[in-house]
Formats: C-alpha cells, sequence, structure tokens
C-alpha cells in the first residue's frame, strides 16, 4: 500500500465509462429508457449493484486504500450507435485518489447488465471501461 500520511488532503473526483454492447434481440426490450427481464429493471439494478461495489473497491482490489466515498453517481444512457454507455461518478475529500472507485463502479454496473440481460442473449459484449477525467491530488486528467 502506498503511505499516503505526508500528502494533503483535496477535494478529488473521477468519472469512468463502460460500454456494453448488446444484440438488438435484447435492445428491442429497451422501453422507456430501461429494460424490463425476469429478474427486474435492467438498469436499475446495474446503478445500485455499481455503487454497492465502489464502496467496496478497497475490499476488491489489493493495496488499494478502503475509502468512505462522499458520493457516487451512475448514469446509463443509449448512444446514437445503439450501445449502452454506463459513466461512473465518484468524490471525497482525502489524501488519496477515488479514480479506482468509479473504475469498479462502472465494470461492476456493466457485468450487472451483462447478467440481467443473459437469459434473452449470450451476445452481449462489454466493449471498454476507461477513465474519462479525475481532478484532484498531484495531477488532473481529461480524455479528449
Amino acid at each position: 500500500m502506498v503511505d499516503v500520511s505526508e500528502k494533503a488532503i483535496s477535494h478529488r473526483k473521477a468519472t469512468a465509462r463502460s460500454i456494453v454492447i448488446l444484440p438488438p434481440a435484447v435492445l428491442d426490450k429497451l422501453i422507456d429508457g430501461d429494460i424490463q427481464t425476469k429478474k427486474g429493471s435492467v438498469f436499475q439494478t446495474a446503478i445500485i449493484a455499481g455503487i454497492m461495489a465502489s464502496k467496496k473497491t478497497g475490499d476488491l482490489i489489493p493495496l488499494c486504500h478502503p475509502l468512505g466515498l462522499e458520493n457516487c453517481k451512475i448514469n446509463i444512457q443509449v448512444n446514437e450507435q445503439k450501445e449502452i454507455v454506463i459513466d461512473c461518478t465518484t468524490s471525497i475529500t482525502a489524501k488519496t485518489g477515488i479514480e479506482m472507485e468509479a473504475l469498479v463502479g462502472a465494470s461492476i454496473a456493466a457485468l450487472t447488465i451483462y447478467d440481467m440481460c443473459k437469459a434473452l442473449s449470450h451476445d452481449i459484449v462489454i466493449k471498454e471501461t476507461k477513465l474519462m477525467e479525475k481532478t484532484g491530488g498531484k495531477n488532473d486528467f481529461k480524455r479528449a
């Protein structure tokens, strides 16, 4: 674990994105911005799972500091290419960064969408997960 005892406390915020590609048979089930399956609301369940996972990041990733999140928001939308775009934004005032929490939240939300939709099709692809931006700490970052 990295020693952060000498670091200054600052407000830190990070946004990560995961993209899920659903086949047309699953996308056809999209009604009013969500998909309903026998398990329930896909996107609402994915949001809850992503937030819960973000809060557990320190337990999941070795050497990652356990952090008490101050905020975690997950937004799920369908883009023009008919891909499911999951944005997870986390924030905290602390000595260490929050980007792993955002990445874990977006990743678990994507995996939850897979799990909720796999009865409809296994032709689901989690295309990518990436950090979009972070502020606070030594360096800020913003993906072009």
